[in-house]
């Protein structure tokens, strides 16, 4: 692989922070984990543009994830390890939950089939991750033989536990530095590559909608549905590039699950993760019939009760699903948000709370040439940056510099708010950096655009007060007015 001039300027403002693409995807396929577990150990052993390094780096990461990942069939050869070594290192997702019977916790290590293993109550407190659906971890797992002689005993038990995912703090003032050295083209061309793809066979519509699938993880609640055709990887960023975003796959919902358990008041998935994304979202349905109401009122106001106490959470929620024709097709035969549950196909109420319809039309299928091979950001540090963006706003920047036109409501003006804020945070991730104004008006354009298709899904279905769809913006106090219409109209 030759570098090319980005590689050599990204090596060079991060260094110790990127890893070549091509080698992620060359130990996916071999091990049973997703790409960020992955690309933390090349990071730790193989974040460098010197090709003996990486050669070294690569033989220890071949190793440790051979020896540490459970294949099936494997399991009853690691427990055998386990008990006669005493204690065994192994890569897998750990979760817990608490045995009221015994008064302790139990941690469950689902690739060796084991569900009641010893684990502290501190380190539970510590992570408490593990008790909603868990995460990715490097476990060393004990074996005492005393206790396997007792009657009910726990012979295994975790021994120590390190999080795959980065530590450290300061990640996102190191982003902002780094980012200052390169022009907004080549940091877009980065973040591409650092969820595998190569921006130089994308066109300039492509780049947009696989920028726009990132608004969510820097945007707190964050409502956006993607609609398209199959095959275009809409839910691969939910689930291997973040360790704080999470896939529901299709199936029941549980209002405990994603919300809140009544019973014990354990927070549930939108408490505890950045993102929560259904998939092929045609198939799911809630287990209450409150629940797409629950739902509702949650992406409204980032709330919702339980018993008399209000909980503010801040998960965005995005919607994934397939078109089975194309979208001219879908358009004459209906409306855009057609795939979606019955229970919310046709309200308006409901469509009102989305921010962002992403066009996923305008994603190309994953062909082998799209991948790049170049150098791009370790996942997890560009994962941790994302998740210290939410806690900022760029509102700042459109103060006086944009006016928006009479045909956006108050939920519009929401909605493309919070798109501009989350794209200008992915281009400027330093909070007092200056927007240059040919960005703002492209942030502009894209959060109006995604908006608008929204809003003429609502007038499609016929309520007279959505009418007035024509969407438009002034730059600057003296600048002409401009129209924003969506292509596939």
């Amino acid at each position: 692989m030759e570098l090319d001039v980005l590689d050599r300027k990204a090596a060079d403002a991060f260094d110790g922070y990127i890893v070549r693409k091509d080698l992620v995807r060359q130990f996916a396929r071999q091990f049973p984990v997703p790409t960020y577990v992955v690309e933390f150990m090349l990071g730790r052993y193989c974040a460098t543009t010197d090709e003996q390094e990486i050669q070294d780096g690569l033989a220890i990461v071949q190793r440790q994830l051979s020896e540490r990942t459970v294949r099936a069939g494997n399991e009853e050869l690691v427990k055998s390890v386990a008990r006669e070594k005493g204690q065994v290192r192994i890569i897998d997702i750990i979760s817990a939950r608490l045995d009221a019977r015994t008064d302790s916790y139990v941690a469950e290590l689902p690739s060796l089939k084991l569900r009641d293993v010893r684990i502290a109550a501190e380190l539970v407190t510590e992570h408490q991750r593990m008790l909603t659906g868990g995460f990715y971890a490097e476990v060393t797992l004990g074996y005492d033989a005393t206790i396997a002689q007792e009657k009910n005993g726990r012979p295994f038990g975790v021994d120590g536990l390190r999080a795959i995912q980065l530590s450290q703090r300061d990640v996102l003032e190191r982003l902002a530095q780094a980012r200052a050295r390169l022009t907004t083209a080549e940091w877009k061309a980065l973040l591409l590559r650092s969820i595998g793809l190569e921006p130089g066979e994308l066109t300039e519509r492509n780049k947009d909608a696989v920028l726009l699938r990132m608004v969510p993880f820097v945007e707190r609640n964050y409502n956006m549905v993607e609609i398209g055709p199959r095959g275009t990887g809409k839910s691969h960023l939910f689930q291997q590039v973040s360790p704080y975003a999470h896939l529901v796959s299709g199936g029941k919902a549980t209002v405990a699950r994603m919300f809140v358990n009544n019973a014990n008041g354990q927070r549930g998935l939108v408490c505890q993760y950045d993102v929560v994304c259904f998939d092929e979202v045609s198939g799911i349905s809630f287990d209450q019939k409150d629940g797409v109401n629950i739902m509702k009122g949650y992406m409204e106001s980032g709330e919702f009760s339980r018993g008399k106490e209000s909980i503010r959470a801040d998960g965005s929620i995005v919607m994934v699903g397939n078109f089975e024709v194309d979208v001219e097709h879908q358009q004459r035969m209906g409306h855009l948000f057609q795939p979606l549950p019955p229970e919310m196909r046709d309200d308006t109420a409901f469509m009102d709370r989305i921010h962002c319809y992403l066009p996923g039309w305008d994603v190309p299928k994953l062909k082998p040439a799209i991948f790049t091979e170049h150098f791009g950001l370790v996942s997890d540090f560009l994962s941790e940056c994302f998740t210290q963006l939410r806690n900022q706003s760029r509102l700042a920047s459109l103060q006086n510099r944009v006016f928006f036109g009479g045909a956006l409501s108050g939920r519009d003006l929401n909605g493309a708010n919070k798109t501009i804020s989350g794209l200008l945070k992915l281009l400027y991730p330093a909070q007092d950096e200056a927007v240059s104004d040919e960005d703002l008006e492209w942030a502009v354009r894209l959060a109006l655009e995604v908006r608008r298709r929204v809003k003429e899904q609502q007038k499609r279905i016929g309520a007279a007060e959505f009418r007035n769809t024509h969407f438009s913006y002034t730059l600057g106090a003296e600048g002409v007015e401009k129209f924003v219409s969506t292509p596939e109209l």
